[in-house]
């Protein structure tokens, strides 16, 4: 089960790199990592950046399994 999540990881960053904003997966990654690094900016415990990767991992895991 981790092998097929890291390979269609693999081809959903792929897409999103040859793709770009073309790609369905792009905005809601990239939305997902505004939130978090507003969320980081609000929020004492958490950094902007450490924000921003966490709300960009957890949308692009959302739509690699819904």
């Amino acid at each position: 089960m981790s092998g097929d999540f890291v390979e269609d990881a693999k081809v959903e960053i792929s897409g999103m790199a040859k793709q770009g904003m073309r790609h369905p997966s792009t905005k809601p990654v990239l939305t997902g990592a505004a939130v978090g690094a507003a969320a980081g900016w609000l929020l004492p415990l958490v950094s902007i950046p450490a924000g921003l990767v966490l709300g960009a991992g957890v949308m692009f895991y959302k739509r690699l399994r819904p």
